[in-house]
């Protein structure tokens, strides 16, 4: 994209930016939290997947930061190898063999992925972040940020949580900053404050009213007040000296150990997949309909988990939850991204004060829309219109994801997609134009244009089931394709059983290198007259 491109559309990237900027910070910390790694490493992962990763990246809209779909296995390596500085070591090599990877070229394999199986992912993920922000929009913030797994920490999984909330923990205070947030989102959405004011994201605003809210809150006390355990919390840094301690060293030592290339190639492994998924993905519902290079940003991933194993930082990959956030606050290029990289550096560095007073509940509003424009139900009545064999791995693929987590659930999708590919292929291999046998009828069996070894028993099953004495076409003049197993099923029903039947066969299309001559054992005109 030439320069003016991005100056054109900056003010638009500035606004999309900030408004990324506001989830990424709980998100980062969050995950952090989550993966039992110190809370400065997920902040480092954000900044480096925003600035770096950003400008490498051949993507106009993906955000890239720590992702909660590696927070497990995170958490059980950091276990496995003993320390945080060995496991840093771990993710500088996932890095390098994402570097590998892009360079061969292995990215190719995101143009295998089924567009029903995307567009459940994304309809997964939007169900997902409204559900897993309820708790946190009314005060109920046990689980960490950024959590998408069904099953979550303290043995609560995401509808229990829900349930506990709404049961044993309703905090007036966080309920009306919710509330108020969610007010001025949707207001914001109508056209002519938009028009009016089109470059003040309404999440700045909703943000902004909610800091105000719990000060006016903080005057009244109990039970309004929302407190510090409610609010976002980045480390707060006392003086320069601090600065050094929020950056770790891995352990080089360790590079002759086998465990941690075991963890490398497990990191290397879930990023690369879960980017190429999130691109996929993005390029899906880019309103310019833009498409990425998967092997640059494979590339770009790399170099970006090298350098943020080098100073501390999370695992990176592509993430879906900040670039729909992206997308829907209308950024335009990957300055939206790079911005909310430099936003996430500075404010962690000079203003971590003020942001530890933005409340959790207004975040959760923010993302609570951004989950519902990703699940509308507009996107369910389409994938219905379009038959079961899109409908069918597309609901498994969004109920597999918000049961089981991303990489499971896309799992369980693509086989129910393959499994779809595959009936479809069998049901429409060929045709019987003859539904009610009658003896004296005239049945056409038209083949298809590829006719493989799947569709063997079907076809056999059906040549069993025709009526003896009858009339027989198998036409194959539009027939690229016959599997020689499906030819030899043919040619034993035309050379042995018709006969035994008295089935009258008439084989039409049928090319030199099958070896079946257009007669019948029992020879009949044409019944069309051909």
């Amino acid at each position: 994209m030439r320069s003016t491109d991005y100056s054109k559309n900056l003010q638009y990237d500035l606004s999309a930016g900030l408004v990324v900027f506001l989830i990424a910070v709980p998100l980062c910390l969050g995950i952090a939290l989550a993966s039992g790694a110190p809370l400065f490493s997920g902040m480092i992962a954000g900044i480096i997947g925003g600035i770096l990763v950003g400008y490498l990246s051949g993507s106009h809209t993906s955000v890239s930061g720590p992702a909660a779909g590696l927070a497990a296995v995170v958490l059980t390596s950091i276990t496995d190898l003993g320390a945080f500085n060995v496991f840093l070591m771990a993710v500088l090599l996932a890095g390098f063999l994402q570097l590998v990877l892009g360079i061969v070229k292995a990215g190719a394999i995101a143009d295998y992925l089924p567009s029903n199986v995307i567009t459940g992912m994304l309809s997964a993920i939007g169900i997902i972040i409204i559900l897993k922000q309820l708790p946190h929009a009314i005060g109920f913030d046990h689980d960490a940020e950024g959590d998408l797994s069904f099953w979550e920490r303290d043995g609560y999984n995401t509808f229990t949580s829900i349930i506990a909330a709404f049961t044993q923990y309703l905090h007036p205070g966080a309920i009306a900053v919710s509330m108020v947030a969610m007010g001025i989102l949707l207001v914001w959405e109508r056209p002519q404050i938009k028009k009016r004011i089109p470059f003040v994201p309404g999440a700045l605003v909703a943000v902004v009213a909610a800091i105000l809210l719990n000060q006016l809150f903080a005057s009244l006390g109990e039970p309004w007040v929302i407190k510090t355990q409610h609010l976002v919390q980045i480390p707060v840094l006392s003086g320069v000296s601090d600065l050094s301690n929020l950056f770790t060293l891995p352990d080089f030592s360790q590079w002759a150990n086998p465990q941690v290339y075991v963890v490398a190639l497990t990191i290397c492994a879930v990023a690369s997949i879960e980017t190429l998924l999130c691109l996929e993905a993005v390029d899906k519902i880019d309103p310019l309909k833009r498409s990425s290079n998967p092997n640059r940003e494979l590339r770009a991933q790399g170099i970006g988990n090298m350098v943020s194993g080098l100073i501390g930082g999370l695992p990176i990959t592509s993430v879906i939850v900040r670039s729909s956030a992206n997308i829907d606050a209308g950024g335009k290029t990957k300055m939206a991204a790079i911005i909310h990289g430099v936003l996430l550096l500075v404010s962690a560095m000079l203003i971590p004060g003020l942001l530890n007073k933005i409340p959790l509940a207004a975040l959760a509003a923010i993302l609570i829309l951004t989950g519902y424009k990703l699940a509308k139900l507009s996107i369910f009545k389409k994938m219905w219109a379009d038959g079961p064999y899109q409908w069918w791995p597309f609901i498994i693929t969004v109920l597999a994801i918000v049961f089981t987590d991303l990489l499971t659930g896309v799992g369980i999708g693509l086989v129910a997609s393959i499994y779809a590919i595959l009936k479809n292929n069998l049901s429409n291999s060929y045709k019987v134009k003859k539904e009610e046998y009658h003896q004296g009828d005239v049945i056409n069996v038209i083949l298809a244009e590829e006719v493989s070894f799947l569709n063997k028993a079907s076809i056999k099953q059906s040549l069993e089931d025709l009526p003896d004495n009858s009339r027989v076409v198998i036409d194959a003049s539009d027939s690229v394709y016959i599997d020689h197993d499906v030819v030899e099923i043919i040619r034993e029903f035309n050379d042995v059983q018709a006969a035994q039947r008295g089935i009258s066969v008439y084989l039409v299309g049928f090319k030199d290198h099958y070896n079946l001559s257009e007669s019948t054992h029992v020879r009949v005109d044409h019944p069309e007259g051909k």
